[in-house]
């Protein structure tokens, strides 16, 4: 069953696709992060369960961010390999680079700019280091951003409960079924919000910092996450890694200069 939930009134209705040019509309809502403990895939830092409330309405970009995405803003294709072609997702990105993007695709299209970059050694594309990133109000900013984590696995659900949203072979290239290399994006099905590639293809870096679930400072109202930690989170699995990374609750975490081939990114910006 797929059901999303209004966090004012608390009715639940199916989620329906409202997608174009690329952009999914996401509504705000209620819904249970994390993975209980009777999942026989879940790890450790997936629980405990808590009520996430997310109060505004996003738009998530509808696939990973592609490498003709990539280099129409910045000229460069960091990528590993450019063999699987411009529709493949980005990758060999750090965080740095992935905030970098944002922001760049904001100024380029004349929307405010949702971090302020300083300090930093290296360009993006070819490995940005040593950054100090800072911003404020960021959901209220009307740029593009890093999804949080908690706007990362509501999306990702799209309604569900469940570890997934389809048989993992239909939505997700994983070590099992890619042949060990990522594949364009959009070949498998979306989930029920018209999202492409949420679980597999590349893993995609979201806002928060990593740590184990503490409710004080991850559950209730728009979290933001941990004000630090041992890295930045990423989510979704990719095409190295086992099918039981192409979860929903799955999480993992990199330092913010880690540049890897199975991670890339995808983007949002707060509706009006």
């Amino acid at each position: 069953m797929y059901l999303v939930c209004e966090p004012n009134s608390g009715q639940c209705v199916p989620p329906y696709v409202d997608c174009n040019s690329g952009w999914c509309f996401i509504p705000a809502g209620t819904f249970l992060m994390g993975s209980p403990e009777d999942d026989p895939e879940r790890y450790n830092n997936e629980g405990p369960t808590y009520i996430a409330t997310i109060t505004r309405d996003f738009y998530m970009s509808q696939t990973e961010v592609t490498q003709e995405q990539w280099e129409s803003v910045f000229q460069n294709n960091p990528s590993s390999t450019t063999e699987c072609g411009v529709d493949c997702p980005v990758e060999t990105v750090n965080w740095f680079e992935a905030v970098a993007y944002a922001n760049a695709l904001s100024d380029k299209e004349g929307r405010e700019k949702c971090y302020t970059i300083e300090g930093c050694s290296g360009s993006p594309g070819t490995g940005l280091k040593n950054c100090t990133v800072t911003y404020s109000n960021l959901l209220d900013c009307k740029g593009y951003r890093l999804p949080t984590e908690t706007e990362w696995e509501y999306a990702a659900r799209a309604g569900t409960s469940e570890p997934r949203y389809g048989e993992v072979d239909r939505i997700a290239w994983h070590v099992g079924n890619s042949q060990r290399t990522y594949h364009p994006v959009a070949k498998l099905l979306p989930n029920a919000w018209g999202l492409y590639d949420m679980l597999g293809n590349v893993w995609e870096w979201v806002h928060d910092y990593y740590d184990f679930y503490n409710t004080s400072i991850s559950g209730g109202i728009d979290p933001l996450g941990p004000s630090w930690g041992a890295g930045r989170v990423r989510r979704g699995g990719g095409w190295i890694f086992d099918a039981r990374n192409s979860r929903a609750a799955d999480r993992s975490y990199d330092t913010p200069d880690t540049r890897r081939s199975y991670i890339g990114l995808r983007i949002v910006r707060t509706a009006p």
